[in-house]
């Protein structure tokens, strides 16, 4: 691989794990220039593996910022294990088997047990960063990653909050744990995974987002709300953590495991919403 490929394949990877992000953003984070990083885009936009959407803005003048996304071909291009194909297939045809002998019963235990295995894998990082929530969501986000599932943290602030506290240029998808500090702004955490090994078969099989999205609650010891997901369409799996009380703006303390993890309107709506996250990533 020469390096123009090898650039391209860096520019791509940040897409998928910062998008939806801009180029001026992409090219603060990996040191090249805009028209570098435009170049790139352009290219992988005319080979399917970016797709440009221009921002909604709720307020304001002048033109909307285009932002980039990695398509389904975008993922599987920098997939750690291969793109689609008979993997793939082979992982869907076994589901199905097994859904046809044991039931939805059976296939709930095997995404159980799978999630429990990530849980178990992703449990030294957490253990690691200490007791701060968002910290913890921080290093969680760096074990999926390992695990590849791209992920990145944006921390949720009210709008009048958020407005203040952009800074221009600023890359999108900052840890949560080392966004600006001022008792109370950060209520909230996403966790965006801009890859997943089971979502051409999860939207068939919702047991294994569920049981995902339950050892994500174990592990971070709160409630947590799925928000969108690859498997429905969406460019990211979007999970939303309460990190410190909107109206007090303390931590959130370890509590109940239970959590949400249907998509509904509300994922597609996460940009016009009251919470907006900083570097405005839509689930």
């Amino acid at each position: 691989m020469d390096g123009e490929s090898r650039t391209r394949r860096r520019v791509l990877s940040a897409v998928l794990t910062r998008g939806p992000v801009t180029a001026g953003a992409l090219a603060d984070a990996l040191g090249l220039t805009p028209a570098a990083v435009r170049r790139h885009l352009d290219a992988l936009t005319a080979d399917g593996l970016v797709a440009a959407h221009d921002l909604v803005r709720t307020g304001g003048r002048g033109r909307p910022a285009r932002t980039v996304t990695a398509t389904a071909a975008g993922r599987a291009a920098v997939r750690p294990r291969g793109g689609a194909g008979a993997g793939e297939e082979l992982a869907a045809a076994a589901l199905h088997r097994l859904a046809a002998l044991g039931g939805r019963e059976a296939v709930t235990a095997f995404a159980e047990d799978r999630a429990r295995a990530l849980e178990v894998r992703c449990a030294p990082a957490l253990a690691a960063a200490g007791p701060g929530l968002a910290e913890r969501v921080d290093a969680l986000a760096g074990a999926l990653s390992h695990e590849g599932y791209a992920a990145s943290t944006r921390p949720v602030v009210p709008p009048r909050a958020s407005a203040a506290r952009r800074a221009p240029g600023r890359a999108p998808g900052r840890p949560a744990g080392r966004a600006p500090s001022a008792a109370g702004a950060v209520h909230a955490v996403q966790l965006c995974q801009g890859a997943c090994p089971v979502a051409h078969v999860a939207g068939e099989f919702p047991e294994l987002c569920r049981a995902e999205t339950d050892a994500f609650s174990r592990l971070l010891g709160v409630h947590v709300q799925r928000l969108a997901t690859l498997a429905h369409g969406e460019h990211a799996c979007t999970t939303h953590v309460p990190v410190a009380s909107p109206r007090s703006g303390t931590s959130t303390t370890r509590a109940t495991s239970r959590t949400s993890t249907s998509p509904t309107s509300t994922s597609r709506q996460t940009p016009r919403t009251t919470a907006s996250p900083e570097g405005t990533h839509p689930a």
